[in-house]
């Protein structure tokens, strides 16, 4: 058995417990910040040790053979999760099960059914969701692997291993048995503390990502000009930090990420990247630090400050402090208010 994912001393969230009998499951019993505080807790990735490679294309003809891989959990990963989160008391799951007509299969042309499965996942205090699976009946794991499927989608839908789908494929080499020699290496965002750290991957709809994309497959005849504007571009999208973060929050990043002063002399795409995810993880640090300080009040905030010998938040030059001041804040957010008498 795997041990509770993402590291069970940093999945704290709320336990939200099982609902009272006067109320519907999935009734919404908790603050929205609480919500909030578990959906975060979901959403941290799986550690390490517990992901798994599928190979889903490969190559014909080709010496060695290439296979295409992309990063999974197994099912086990997702009830652990929600175990350490919830315990098994705050959380369930139905299954209703269906069986296709036969039809014929497009890839060998044989006639065959589909089994159907949908499952509905129910966090007591969080929601319920619901998604399905499919699996072709002639295979004789066919229900198991229809229920893994509509178990895991339905999981994403709050969170829990949804950053999985951010993975488009990696192309290794493969043995004669067609699995693969090596496996990638996780980016620091795929990982729990890179996620905790406040890394993310750059998602589709960022207009600045599809620009990188586009640019980084330029095909033939225009590889190198192609490379060429993928690092002026990452390049500007630094420069642009410099202004949103303050000179000394942006210098600290360029020098403890990439071990330079000047954006210009990084010559490495990947450590470009590195740079830019650290980046926004620290503007989202500073959007924290000022919807917390609202909250818990100007005088709070000094003295957390003080606490850390700083006198202001201009002051911060590194991750690890910033995520001190957000995790002070919040934490005092979170304190119950005294009554009065």
């Amino acid at each position: 058995m795997s041990a509770p994912n993402g590291h069970a001393q940093k999945d704290r969230a709320p336990e939200s417990g099982a609902p009272p009998a006067t109320l519907a499951p999935g009734v919404l019993q908790v603050p929205e910040e609480r919500v909030k505080e578990m959906v975060a807790a979901l959403e941290v990735p799986f550690d390490p040790s517990q992901i798994e490679w599928r190979v889903m294309n490969t190559t014909k003809g080709l010496q060695p053979p290439r296979g295409q891989v992309v990063p999974y959990a197994d099912q086990r990963a997702y009830t652990d999760r929600l175990n350490a989160l919830f315990t098994p008391a705050g959380w369930t799951r139905k299954y209703t099960i269906h069986t296709s007509a036969s039809f014929e299969r497009s890839k060998d042309q044989k006639i065959a059914a589909k089994v159907l499965v949908t499952c509905e996942l129910t966090v007591f205090g969080l929601g319920s969701h619901s998604a399905t699976g499919e699996e072709w009946a002639d295979d004789d794991n066919a229900c198991t692997s229809a229920e893994a499927q509509a178990f895991k989608r339905a999981c994403s839908c709050l969170g829990l291993g949804r950053y999985l789908y951010y993975f488009t494929g990696t192309w290794v080499d493969l043995d004669d048995r067609k699995r693969p020699k090596s496996v990638p290496q996780l980016s620091g965002w795929a990982t729990p503390s890179g996620w905790l750290e406040g890394l993310r991957p750059h998602c589709a709809s960022d207009p600045k990502a599809s620009e990188r994309t586009a640019v980084g497959n330029g095909g033939n005849g225009q590889h190198n000009g192609g490379a060429s504007a993928l690092r002026d571009s990452i390049l500007r999208e630094i420069e642009q930090m410099e202004q949103t973060l303050g000179k000394r929050m942006y210098r600290g990043l360029l020098k403890s990420v990439a071990r330079v002063w000047n954006p210009k002399d990084i010559q490495d795409p990947a450590i470009q990247e590195r740079v830019v995810m650290h980046m926004q993880a620290a503007e989202r640090g500073f959007r924290r630090v000022e919807a917390a300080r609202d909250k818990a009040g100007l005088a709070a905030y000094a003295g957390i400050l003080r606490s850390l010998k700083l006198s202001s938040l201009e002051q911060v030059d590194s991750l690890k402090a910033l995520q001190e001041i957000v995790a002070a804040l919040e934490d005092r957010v979170a304190q119950p208010k005294p009554t009065k008498s």
